[in-house]
């Protein structure tokens, strides 16, 4: 929008436009996600009731190791399938592609589904060469993401045979980018390019940040199950330590159910990954492998955290303040996580699944991005350095501003992605512009600070002297 647009009828509006997602779905994802954390915590006691021998004996203790992390996915996921189906009943939504009354037979669809089937095979192998040739994923905590992947491949490729069959009996038009894909592996089709490039957006989206969010699912859930409250509530330190831990935890964990269960049944399918080559960039620049050595602590190049010591060091003297600091992070983070939440079913980075107008995206279209930059300042305070050199100060200041400025770099090619695809999407951010409790004045202060610079261009111009002839 420019400095002199005049608001839409959407932006008149008391009202944004209908959410995609309700409020719901999220909030039986987290009642599921809580009741799998206290019969993990609660193990022990369990087991002994019951008698449990072997290895669910009480003397195994809590159910804190990497599986019950991955568990819990089953414990989100279902919960907000079945919100989603039988209370905002969204397999009924044009936006599927399915129609449930068609009914084509098993003989009907299989030219179709046997050409889709190859695709995804194909897909699979590919992915699996991928994660075999980078040796990023053979270190570390992405160990765990490549247990666990390959033993889920071979029910994927088993699985997906008659899933991919019986969708396509009900599918207004089955040949999707999976069918073009297939078709020309097979060479006995006609297959669009555009239509190739789509499915790989979206595979390569689901392959890179799936690994990620499985690799990083067992450090916060075994943290939180493992916390004794009884000993943290007393220190607000460790109580803001616990519950920011918990909401990252939450993030990830419902992050990750986005990634893998991408069910069209769900209405949650990917529509469209980001087609811009910046917003890959901006993206991928924040993940492993690429944010090794570019962002963070004092060995990278964006390095905002040298000689800082965070703000419980800066004050540990003052008990008050720690509380009303503690809270305060736990709040952004809070605001993060719930972002993530918001989303349902269909979180991920660089896809368009649907528009959310509710939650925190009814104040701020990057609520996310707004909570998290602004909670990095507020833990590290890197204009506070124990050195006392003004400079590293300085520079601190100066690397992080630089990473807040790839996280609007993010968010200004999402935008540009959603613009492109999809009209309530338009209205939403002209509502945004001009009602939103965070985003209008920011909006308005944009609007004159561009109306000003035309003005005075505009002056200048008429003030400029003609060239003589």
């Amino acid at each position: 929008m420019d400095a002199n647009s005049q608001p839409s009828a959407a932006a008149l509006q008391s009202e944004p436009p209908v959410s995609d997602v309700s409020a719901g779905v999220g909030l039986a994802g987290l009642l599921g996600l809580f009741g799998w954390i206290a019969f993990c915590r609660a193990f022990p006691l369990i087991a002994e009731t019951f008698g449990f021998s072997g290895p669910f004996s009480p003397e195994r203790g809590v159910l804190s190791g990497p599986y019950a992390a991955l568990a819990a996915l089953l414990f989100i996921a279902g919960p907000m399938a079945i919100w989603s189906i039988l209370v905002d009943r969204v397999h009924l939504r044009p936006s599927t592609g399915i129609d449930w009354k068609l009914k084509r037979s098993v003989a009907d669809v299989l030219p179709v589904s046997t050409v889709k089937i190859a695709g995804i095979w194909a897909t699979y192998a590919v992915l699996a060469g991928l994660y075999g040739l980078c040796r990023w994923y053979w270190d570390g905590s992405y160990l765990f993401a490549m247990e666990v992947l390959s033993v889920a491949v071979i029910p994927m490729v088993v699985l997906a045979v008659p899933y991919i069959i019986w969708l396509d009996r009900f599918m207004i038009d089955p040949r999707d980018s999976s069918w073009h894909f297939g078709a020309m592996l097979i060479g006995s089709e006609e297959w669009d390019a555009e239509q190739i490039k789509k499915h790989w957006r979206a595979w390569l989206i689901k392959g890179f940040f799936g690994a990620f969010m499985i690799s990083i699912l067992p450090g916060g859930f075994a943290f939180v199950v493992q916390a004794d409250p009884s000993v943290i509530t007393s220190n607000p330190v460790e109580l803001a330590v616990l519950l920011i831990t918990l909401l990252f935890m939450i993030d990830v964990l419902v992050g990750t159910v986005g990634y893998l269960f991408t069910l069209r049944p769900l209405d949650a399918h990917i529509r469209s990954g980001n087609p811009f080559l910046g917003g890959w960039l901006a993206a991928l620049i924040c993940y492993p492998p690429f944010v090794w050595g570019i962002i963070g602590n004092n060995s990278q190049v964006l390095s905002y955290e040298r000689d800082i010591a965070k703000w419980d060091y800066w004050m540990a003297d003052n008990e008050t303040l720690l509380w009303v600091w503690g809270a305060w992070l736990v709040a952004l983070t809070a605001a993060y996580a719930w972002a993530t939440v918001a989303f349902g079913i269909r979180f991920s980075n660089l896809t368009y699944r649907g528009v959310l107008t509710n939650g925190p995206y009814r104040y701020t279209r990057h609520p996310a991005y707004l909570s998290k930059n602004l909670y990095w300042w507020c833990l590290h305070l890197p204009f506070l350095v124990t050195s006392g050199s003004p400079a590293e100060a300085i520079r601190n200041c100066f690397f992080l501003l630089l990473v807040n400025g790839i996280y609007y770099w993010r968010a200004r090619t999402e935008e540009a992605h959603m613009l492109a695809e999809d009209p309530k999407y338009r209205e939403y951010y002209d509502w945004m512009e001009h009602r939103g409790l965070i985003t209008a004045p920011l909006a308005r202060l944009k609007r004159r600070l561009l109306g000003r610079i035309d003005r005075r261009g505009g002056a200048a111009g008429e003030a400029a002297p003609e060239p003589a002839e």
